[in-house]
């Protein structure tokens, strides 16, 4: 056995000790729109998948679309078999799941790794990103911020409800940031951040934001971006799981309301040298003009990661602080890339244009590959919006129009994999074309 599976073995025998009455744990993975799949695995199985047993899985779980079907994407799918692809248990995710009924684990896998990973699966481009950006000799310190709303738990006509206030069982409807919000739903929101620090997640400040019923968390700081993005991904699943069991549905979908804020996922990076130096920092933060540069230039091809979904680019419609063209700007949060004020240690770049329910791995992978052509290109970027509020340039707004431009990019295509952008691009083509296979009780009023 040799030292990772030992580690394995170990890590499965200690929650096993600790977590005596769980059966089960949840094998999980997050597919392209972002939802997790995987195998309910008795614990005894575990343990022996951790000594080396063969894990398996189709590989084209990963293709599945937003509702959970299949679309006819190349050479996968319908033309395939649907051959089962190998998959290995990610050490040090290995956490219990109290939320539901019955004690339950779960943890997460990847073909990332093993002797053939799955090019589109979102942790694996991410993964080869990093060790790109690792031979270059630069090592990302990530950041996520997740907004995220909650509503009452029943629908109503398939509409969400205002959440209902604990404390006064009023509908929390009236947008605001006061600071008393945090205390009502503190029962909920305390439970969240509890929750998510038993999955090993570094939850930090709780903001309550402008819409009604609408929090923010964010997380610590790590020079892992693989863990960054995986506590991104683990708290979806656990705020969701959590909400429901206080009889509220809690929801990352970018545009719940058209009168009130959308959710975002804002991203905070810097760069560093193996030696920990800041890169942006450097020579008078000319590097961090460039990376900014870069962002910029590749950003209206990233556009179907950034705003996966029809209801994600209705987000970028002009609300406050929400950016409609590719920006940047010293401590402005209209921006798509703001500039924090920080010294020179803690120098970074917030990325604040995807959408909350974008996946995390890809907006950290596309986010990355723009800095690092940005760096390797060396040009200025264009005036921040602190010297011209005008500044900008154009992005997609429409999703076919997006998935074109993103499809056809050469820069995408070699800083994430020609076969990820493809296999990506067609998977959103065809979602949104079924998303649009429909007429609405609208459709009917306005034409019939």
């Amino acid at each position: 056995m040799d030292a990772v599976c030992s580690d394995l073995v170990a890590e499965v025998r200690g929650f096993r000790q600790r977590f005596p009455d769980v059966r089960y744990v949840d094998l999980i993975s997050l597919d392209i729109p972002g939802h997790f799949y995987g195998k309910r695995y008795p614990i005894e199985m575990l343990e022996k998948v951790a000594a080396g047993s063969a894990l398996k899985l189709p590989q084209n779980c990963v293709l599945l679309g937003t509702q959970g079907g299949l679309f006819n994407i190349g050479d996968y799918c319908f033309n395939d078999g649907d051959p089962d692809a190998p998959r290995r248990l990610v050490p040090g995710t290995l956490k219990i799941v109290d939320w539901e009924k019955q004690p339950l684990g779960q943890m997460l896998i990847t073909s990332s790794g093993t002797e053939k990973p799955i090019v589109f699966e979102p942790r694996e481009v991410l993964a080869q990103v990093l060790e790109r950006l690792a031979r270059k000799g630069i090592f990302p310190v990530v950041a996520f911020e997740l907004e995220f709303y909650l509503f009452d738990r029943q629908l109503r006509d398939g509409l969400p409800q205002f959440a209902r206030d604990p404390l006064t069982d009023d509908a929390d409807d009236q947008p605001n940031m006061h600071i008393e919000r945090l205390s009502r739903f503190a029962p909920v929101l305390d439970d969240m951040v509890e929750t998510a620090r038993a999955q090993g997640i570094d939850t930090t400040v709780i903001t309550a934001e402008l819409g009604p019923g609408q929090f923010e968390i964010n997380f610590g700081h790590l020079d892992d971006g693989l863990r960054a993005a995986d506590w991104a991904a683990l708290f979806c699943r656990s705020t969701r799981g959590v909400a429901l069991k206080h009889n509220y549905r809690a929801s990352f979908m970018a545009k719940p309301y058209l009168q009130h804020p959308g959710s975002g996922m804002h991203v905070h990076v810097s760069l560093y040298d193996e030696a920990g130096n800041n890169l942006l920092a450097a020579n008078d933060q000319q590097p961090l003009r460039h990376a900014v540069a870069g962002c910029l230039e590749l950003l209206p091809h990233c556009m179907p990661i950034f705003a996966p979904n029809h209801n994600a680019l209705r987000r970028l419609s002009g609300t406050v602080n929400v950016a409609t063209r590719a920006s940047w700007g010293f401590e402005d949060r209209d921006a798509c890339l703001r500039v924090p004020e920080s010294d020179a240690r803690n120098l970074r770049i917030e990325h604040r244009l995807a959408g909350a329910d974008a996946n995390p791995y890809l907006v950290l992978a596309a986010i990355l590959v723009g800095l690092e052509q940005g760096l390797e290109a060396g040009r200025q970027p264009i005036a921040p919006l602190n010297e011209d509020r005008s500044s900008g340039i154009d992005f997609p707004l429409e999703m076919l129009e997006a998935v074109h431009s993103m499809q056809h990019n050469a820069k995408l295509r070699e800083g994430l994999g020609a076969e990820f952008v493809n296999v990506y691009c067609e998977n959103k083509r065809q979602d949104h074309l079924a998303f649009m296979h429909d007429i609405n009780a609208r459709e009917y009023r306005w034409y019939l």
